[in-house]
């Protein structure tokens, strides 16, 4: 997963993006612990999209209180 395909996406696709790596990253734990797990690394990737994922939301969030900000003063 790219920035560049974040930036595209709505609040809501972004929440369901979100909602998508944490499963995906509960599953691979699982995997883990019960030894089935092939691809360690993809862990690893799972919790960097996350990142990319909740990065995006708080860019948003954080230009969305600075507009309200200024339009109220």
């Amino acid at each position: 997963m790219k920035k560049i395909n974040l930036t595209d996406l709505t609040v809501a696709e972004l929440q369901q993006k979100a909602d998508e790596a944490y499963q995906e990253l509960f599953n691979l734990r699982f995997q883990l612990s019960i030894g089935r797990l092939k691809n360690y690394a993809r862990i690893s990737q799972v919790r960097r999209d996350i990142a990319r994922i909740k990065t995006e939301q708080n860019r948003r969030r954080q230009s969305g209180e600075q507009a309200r900000e200024e339009a109220s003063a």
